[in-house]
């Protein structure tokens, strides 16, 4: 059976702060968002359940998964965080360009953190080829990820990413235009399943869609049912139409 999926964007970081901090290259955390870490952590009812933290390899979001799933690393001291390159963010703009894998590293055995780099490639900072920054390169290592999350064994995983992949990632294109390029708010994490073809579409559209639980939509106050694939399809070009009006634009 396939994986549950605990899907959490990163807390704030510098570059959130506005677009005179997008120049920062791969920056960190602010204090706000250590905060929201602390209380993601209360919030989080799945600590004890997952069997895998997957997470970009981006400080924001590395530092995330570590704090906000701190319980589950301190029950399981054996388990690593994974990092997975194509979990980074979307844009090539400084702040989205993450950190040379040996001063990653560096940094990660320094504070003793428990974190896998091993997926991680040398050029994994290059903004070209697989991570060049166009729909069909982001769909493409979107639908790997995807892929490569349903064969996992484990029953409940952990994923920690950035607001604009996340849509890649889903397909959920659902008041994508809520905040600045994306409509998930920092820390914030949703529930998602694997499902079965929709309406015929799933040749087509995907080999493993996903839809989020109503359960996570009942928790952010969504009191309707999940758009249908076929929707969220339309849905995409008008959010990523209102990206490009907000300063984000995805060739």
């Amino acid at each position: 059976m396939p994986p549950k999926l605990h899907l959490i964007r990163h807390a704030q970081g510098y570059h959130n702060l506005g677009p005179e901090y997008w120049n920062l290259l791969d920056p960190n955390l602010t204090e706000k968002g250590k905060q929201q870490c602390r209380e993601l952590r209360r919030k989080i009812s799945f600590s004890s359940s997952v069997e895998l933290v997957v997470s970009s390899p981006m400080r924001r979001a590395i530092h995330t998964g570590l704090e906000a799933l701190r319980p589950t690393f301190e029950d399981k001291p054996w388990m690593k965080m994974v990092a997975l390159p194509d979990l980074q963010e979307i844009s090539d703009f400084p702040c989205d360009i993450g950190t040379e894998r040996a001063d990653l590293q560096r940094e990660m055995e320094e504070s003793n953190l428990p974190v896998d780099l091993s997926l991680v490639e040398l050029n994994w900072t290059k903004k070209t080829g697989r991570y060049e920054p166009t729909r069909d390169k982001i769909r493409g290592r979107a639908r790997d990820v995807r892929a490569w999350l349903k064969s996992r064994p484990e029953k409940e995983i952990a994923v920690v990413s950035h607001g604009g992949f996340l849509h890649f990632l889903t397909e959920d294109w659902e008041d994508a235009c809520k905040y600045d390029g994306t409509g998930w708010a920092n820390a914030e994490c949703r529930t998602y399943e694997f499902v079965a073809d929709i309406g015929g579409l799933n040749e087509k559209f995907d080999e493993a869609p996903m839809q989020e639980t109503r359960e996570s939509r009942q928790k952010r106050g969504q009191t309707t049912l999940s758009p249908t694939i076929k929707d969220q399809m339309l849905l995409s070009g008008e959010m990523l139409q209102g990206w490009a009006n907000q300063g984000y634009p995805i060739k």
